[in-house]
Parts: structure tokens; sequence; C-alpha cells
């Protein structure tokens, strides 16, 4: 099984990646819902910052330093940056504040400056305001958005013919690296005879809402 098909056989196991009737947003009816905030312990949180770290190091990206935006992307972009250390890699990293501090190092920006090519950590894109927020922060700090790393891509059309991640990448002329998409994810059900039913459903949202291949 390949790094993907890990990361979906993991998110499912853990019950992170779920299952069954759930509202988007957008307010459409989805048969699966992927929720990142539920790595919640040391053991789950170090194995995703390890799909993360492969994700960068495959994808060939080139950047100097990681960025996470408040509040996900927080542990997403220390886990990795320890994960990317141990695979040899060892880059600095930075995440912003919510709100400016105005005692103390004061500022919105919290670990290394920012400075040459930054990749952001996120978990996914939906509206791409967190992307939109990041940019600015680092454009601001005289740094280069170079790119963004999210855990899974729903490959789901926003409100054009477009996805969310497609949208990001034509705006900001940058990639956008998932360590899973949903063809991943229609790839895994197809191997698992006890999750046809799921097969099924995800097929049929995929028709309905997917972006053209």
């Amino acid at each position: 099984m390949d790094c993907s098909g890990e990361f979906i056989a993991f998110a499912v196991g853990t019950g992170v990646l779920r299952f069954g009737e759930f509202k988007t947003k957008a307010g459409r009816l989805s048969p699966y819902f992927f929720n990142a905030g539920l790595f919640s312990d040391g053991a789950s949180l170090g194995r995703l910052s390890e799909f993360y770290a492969r994700a960068i190091i495959d994808s060939g990206l080139p950047c100097d330093m990681l960025f996470g935006p408040a509040y996900k992307g927080i542990p997403l972009v220390a886990g990795t940056a320890i994960a990317l250390a141990q695979k040899g890699r060892n880059l600095p990293y930075c995440f912003n504040r919510k709100e400016a501090k105005d005692h103390g190092e004061g500022g919105t920006l919290i670990g290394a400056p920012p400075a040459g090519r930054v990749l952001i950590v996120d978990d996914v894109i939906s509206a791409g305001t967190s992307v939109r927020e990041s940019v600015e922060l680092i454009r601001a700090a005289g740094a280069i958005p170079c790119g963004v790393v999210i855990a899974l891509d729903r490959m789901e059309r926003g409100q054009g013919e477009l996805s969310a991640v497609q949208e990001v990448q034509q705006a900001y002329a940058m990639p956008v690296v998932a360590v899973a998409t949903l063809d991943d994810l229609l790839a895994y059900l197809g191997g698992r005879a006890d999750l046809a039913q799921n097969l099924q459903a995800v097929t049929q949202y995929r028709q309905q809402y997917g972006i053209k291949q």
C-alpha cells in the first residue's frame, strides 16, 4: 500500500475519517467526514506528522521553512517539523496567534522569523480563508509563500467548476500538496468488501459534486 493508501487506512482506523451522512458548510449531504482535530493523542499526532513529512519530501517542493495557521495548523506544523528533522531535513517553523500580543515578545507570529520560501501546513482547504490569511502574514514579513500541504483533498467543486484547492492554486500561483485525495479514498474503499456500501455512496457523491478530471 502506498503512502496515500496507508494514510486513508490510518484515518479510518482512528475514526478521524467516518462514513454516514454529514452536512457540509456548503449545505451538501456528504457520505464521509474528515476531522483532523480527532488526531488528539501523542501517538496519532506523531504518525500523522510522519505522513505530512513523507508527502512534503515526495513532492520535491523546495521550501526553507514551515508555517502553521492558528489553530489547527499549530500542532500540525510543530509535529511535521519534528518528523522532517527525524528524516534528516531540519527546517525552522512558525505559527500565528489570532490576536496580536502587546507585551512580552509582542506581535502575531511565534517561532522562527519568516524567511525565504515558506510552506503552509494545514488540515484541509474549505473556503481558502486560512490560506489567504497565511499568505498575507508571510508576505507582510518579507517572505514568499511557496505552497500548501494538507491532509485530504476532497476534490469537490466550490461555487463554480473549480475545487477549493484549485482556487487556491489559481489565486496564488502555488502548488497544494495533499497527503491523500478523494480518489485515494475511493481506491481504498474499492479494496474493502466490508465497505462496499460506502464505496457506492462516495462514488455517487463524487459524480454529483466532484471536479472534472
